[in-house]
C-alpha cells in the first residue's frame, strides 16, 4: 500500500515524463505501475479500501468451530490427507464438519496449506544460463522425427544450431537415434568449424541419445562443455524447437511423408541451404545466419541504416519518426535470467 505522498510523486514523475513527450504506458512501466493504476489514482486520490466496511457473514463458523476444525485436519490419522480425503473419511464416519472448500479456506488462514505430511513442494531449479558474444560459442543440437510412407517407421534428423548466428553448423539423417550417430556428427562439426582449442558449449535435452556414455566421451575428447535442460522443460533448448518448428510450417516441407532415407536427406540438405543462405531470419533484423556467421551483418546493417537516412532527407515530410533500427544486438543469451516480477501498487 503507497502512502498519499508517494502517489502524489508519481503522479508528478508521469505527467512530466509524458509532458517531454513520453508514452504514457512505457512510463508506467518505468514506475513499476499499471495504467489502470494511475487512472485509478486520479479518479480517487484517496484509497478508501482500507476504511471500507464489509459485514461478516452470518453463517461463517464460530472461533470455536475453526479451532475444531483445525484440530481434526491436524490428527495423526489425517495427517498427511487432503480435505478432499478428510471430508468423506469423515462422513463415512457420520460427521460433518465443513465442505472441502471450507476446510482449504481455514487452513490457509492459519497457513497451513503447504504439503501435509512427509510430502514435499517440488523444487524446480532455474534454467542453466549461456552468453554467446560470437560464433561458435554456445551450440544447440536436438534429434526430431521425419514421417515415412510406412506407419510406425521414422526417420531422425539430427541437428546442430549455433545460437550466436543462427547458423546450422551439421545436419544428418539416419534410421535410428542413437549416441553414436549422435557423437558422429559432434566430431565433424567442429573439424569444420575448428573449434578445437577453444571454449564451447554444447546444450541439448535429457534423451538418451544426448546422454549416452558414447556421446559423453565424445564431448570430452572434443574439449566440449556439456549443458542440460532440466527434465520435462522443452522450453529450455528454445533455439532447436524454434528451428524444428521453422521447418515443418515452411512452404518447402513436402506434403506427402518420405519415401526413403535418401529423399529425407535430400529435402533436409535443401532445407539448410535456404536457411542458411536465403532466409532472413527475424531474430538476426532480416539477415542470413551465414552473413551473421560469417561477420558480414554489421555492414550489411550499416548500409541499410544509410540508405533509410538518405531517403528520410530526400523526403522528411514522409517520416513521423526516426528511421527504422537496424542495431542487431551483440550479445546473444540461452535461458536468459530473469528478474523477479513485481506487482503494482
Amino acid at each position: 500500500m503507497t502512502s498519499p505522498s508517494d502517489r502524489r510523486e508519481a503522479l508528478g514523475l508521469l505527467d512530466e515524463a509524458v509532458a517531454t513527450g513520453a508514452r504514457r504506458a512505457p512510463a508506467c512501466a518505468m514506475l513499476e505501475l499499471s495504467v489502470r493504476t494511475v487512472q485509478r489514482w486520479r479518479q480517487k486520490p484517496e484509497d478508501a479500501r482500507p476504511q471500507a466496511h464489509r459485514p461478516v457473514p452470518s453463517h461463517q463458523l464460530s472461533e470455536a468451530e475453526r479451532q475444531h476444525l483445525l484440530a481434526v485436519a491436524n490428527e495423526p490419522a489425517h495427517a498427511q490427507m487432503t480435505p478432499h480425503q478428510i471430508v468423506p473419511k469423515l462422513a463415512d464416519e457420520g460427521i460433518f464438519l465443513a465442505s472441502e472448500s471450507t476446510f482449504y479456506r481455514v487452513l490457509k488462514a492459519a497457513r497451513q496449506t503447504t504439503h501435509r505430511g512427509r510430502s514435499k513442494a517440488p523444487q524446480r531449479r532455474a534454467p542453466t544460463t549461456h552468453r554467446a558474444t560470437g560464433p561458435n560459442q554456445v551450440w544447440c543440437w536436438d534429434i526430431t522425427w521425419m514421417p515415412s510412407t510406412v506407419k510406425g517407421r521414422y526417420f531422425y534428423w539430427y541437428m546442430v544450431k549455433d545460437i550466436h548466428s543462427r547458423l546450422l553448423v551439421a545436419n544428418e539423417v539416419h534410421e535410428a537415434e542413437s549416441a553414436d550417430h549422435a557423437g558422429d556428427l559432434l566430431r565433424k562439426a567442429c573439424w569444420r568449424e575448428r573449434t578445437a582449442g577453444r571454449p564451447l558449449v554444447l546444450h541439448s535435452d535429457n534423451g538418451s541419445a544426448m546422454k549416452g556414455a558414447v556421446m559423453l566421451a565424445t564431448l570430452y575428447e572434443l574439449g566440449v562443455a556439456s549443458s542440460f535442460s532440466r527434465p520435462r522443460v522443452s522450453n529450455d533448448n528454445a533455439y532447436a524447437e524454434a528451428l524444428f518448428r521453422t521447418a515443418k510450417y515452411c512452404p518447402l516441407w513436402p506434403e506427402r511423408p518420405f519415401d526413403t532415407l535418401d529423399e529425407a536427406r535430400v529435402w533436409v540438405n535443401r532445407f539448410v541451404a535456404w536457411y542458411n543462405h536465403e532466409h532472413r531470419h527475424s531474430a538476426l533484423n532480416y539477415v542470413t545466419p551465414s552473413q551473421r556467421h560469417g561477420g558480414h551483418a554489421e555492414h550489411l546493417l550499416a548500409a541499410r541504416a544509410a540508405l533509410y537516412a538518405k531517403a528520410r532527407q530526400r523526403h522528411p515530410a514522409r517520416w513521423a519518426r526516426q528511421t527504422r533500427d537496424w542495431t542487431l544486438a551483440h550479445d546473444v543469451y540461452l535461458n536468459p535470467e530473469r528478474p523477479p516480477l513485481k506487482k503494482a501498487a
